[in-house]
C-alpha cells in the first residue's frame, strides 16, 4: 500500500439516492464501509455530499410546494440535519465520527474565512473525525454560491492539501460522446491537458436529480488539477473503488495534476471563483504574461461586475480570454473610473490610493 493519502470523495444526488427519490442507505453504507477501511489503514478522508434538498423532501413526504428558492432552502434546511444524521449513524457503525461543514462561495473569497475553514478542516482530520461538507443551501443566494458540489470539492481539495480527488457519479467517467445515446462512445482513461475539445465533449445533468453534469466536473477538476491534485471522475458502483483510487489502480477518467503546483499561498486565489472581470489592452497582456509584470490601471479598458477591493477578479483579453485571475487592490467602482490612467493619476482623481497597481503579480495567477 501507498503512504498516507488525503482523499476527497465527492458524492452527487444520483449515487446517493441510485437514481430514485429517496436516499440508498444499503449502497451508502457501503461506500462508508469502503472509507472506513481507508481511514483504517492511515488515510484522511474528505466527504463531500449532494442530497440535502432530496433528503428533505424524502423526510416531509414529498411536499407540493411552489418552485421558489425559498422552497428550496426549506427542503435544505430539513434536509441538511437529515443527511448529516445518514453519515453520523453510518459512520458510527465503524466507531467513527463525522463533523459537518456547511460552505459558501463566500467562505472561499474572504481570506480570513478561507484561513479559518482551512484551520477547521485540518482540526477535524488530525482528530480522525470526517469531515462532510456541503454548500449551505439554506441561506445561501445566487450571489454567495459556489453553484454546484463539483466545484465545491475542488475548493474542499485545496482547503485540504488534498493528493487526491475523486468525483462520484452514475457513469464510468467521462467517454467520447453521450454513452447513453451512442454505443461507439470510448471511456477516456487518461486526461492530461483539458481543452476546448474535452469541454465539447462534456454535457450537462440527465437524471434531473443534481445541479451538476460533466461540465461542471470538468470545470472542477480543472481547478484541482492546477493546484497539483490529482482527479478521478468513476462509477459510484464500482466495488473497491477507494481502496483502488488510494492505491493508484486505474479507475474511470484519471487527470492528471499539473507538474507545476501553486504554492499554497496562491491556491486560494485561484480557488475562489471571480466576483468581476476586468479587459486589458495588448501592451498590458503582453507585460503580464511575457515579463510577469503587475497589472496597472493604464491597461485596463473595461471593468465588469461589482466587487470590492480585495476580492478575486478574473483579468481577459480584448479577445474575451481568461488570461488570470488575482486579488484587486481597487474596488470596481474605483478602477472604473481610474482605467485607462497613468498610476500617478490614481490619487488625484480618487482622492486616495492603495499603491500604484490594480492586481499585484505576488496576488495574481496566470491561467
Amino acid at each position: 500500500m501507498s503512504g498516507s493519502q488525503t482523499l476527497v470523495v465527492k458524492l452527487g444526488t444520483s449515487v446517493l439516492t441510485g437514481g430514485s427519490r429517496r436516499l440508498d442507505r444499503a449502497h451508502i453504507l457501503e461506500l462508508v464501509r469502503q472509507c472506513s477501511q481507508a481511514i483504517n489503514a492511515g488515510h484522511r478522508i474528505v466527504i463531500v455530499t449532494s442530497g440535502a434538498i432530496a433528503a428533505g423532501r424524502e423526510h416531509l413526504g414529498y411536499p407540493e410546494l411552489p418552485p421558489t428558492i425559498a422552497s428550496k432552502q426549506l427542503l435544505a434546511a430539513v434536509g441538511q440535519s437529515q443527511l448529516i444524521r445518514v453519515w453520523e449513524q453510518l459512520f458510527g457503525i465503524y466507531g467513527l465520527h463525522v463533523g459537518q461543514m456547511l460552505l459558501t462561495r463566500a467562505d472561499m473569497e474572504d481570506r480570513e474565512r478561507f484561513l479559518n475553514a482551512h484551520d477547521m478542516l485540518h482540526a477535524l482530520l488530525d482528530n480522525r473525525i470526517i469531515p462532510v461538507i456541503n454548500e449551505n443551501d439554506a441561506v445561501a443566494t445566487a450571489e454567495i454560491k459556489v453553484g454546484d458540489n463539483d466545484n465545491l470539492s475542488a475548493l474542499a481539495a485545496i482547503l485540504s492539501g488534498a493528493d487526491k480527488l475523486l468525483l462520484l457519479t452514475d457513469q464510468r467517467g467521462l467517454f467520447s460522446a453521450d454513452p447513453r445515446s451512442n454505443p461507439q462512445a470510448e471511456l477516456i482513461t487518461d486526461v492530461h491537458v483539458i481543452d476546448d475539445e474535452l469541454r465539447m465533449i462534456a454535457g450537462g445533468s440527465v437524471s434531473g436529480l443534481g445541479t451538476g453534469g460533466m461540465a461542471t466536473k470538468l470545470q472542477a477538476a480543472d481547478v484541482a488539477c492546477r493546484a497539483g491534485i490529482d482527479v478521478i471522475i468513476a462509477s459510484g458502483n464500482e466495488p473497491e473503488l477507494i481502496n483502488e483510487v488510494l492505491n493508484g489502480k486505474p479507475a474511470g477518467t484519471l487527470f492528471h495534476a499539473q507538474k507545476n503546483r501553486l504554492e499554497n499561498r496562491k491556491h486560494w486565489i485561484f480557488g475562489a471563483p471571480p466576483a468581476g472581470a476586468v479587459t486589458i489592452d495588448d501592451g498590458a497582456q503582453a507585460a503580464l504574461l511575457e515579463r510577469g509584470s503587475s497589472l496597472l490601471p493604464k491597461g485596463i479598458t473595461h471593468v465588469q461586475g461589482d466587487f470590492s477591493r480585495g476580492e478575486v477578479i478574473s483579468i481577459r483579453s480584448q479577445q474575451g480570454r481568461d488570461l488570470a485571475h488575482g486579488v484587486s487592490r481597487y474596488n470596481s467602482d474605483a478602477l472604473r473610473m481610474i482605467a485607462g490612467h497613468h498610476s500617478q493619476q490614481i490619487s488625484e482623481i480618487l482622492g486616495y490610493e492603495y499603491g500604484s497597481v490594480a492586481v499585484h503579480r505576488d496576488d495574481m495567477i496566470v491561467s
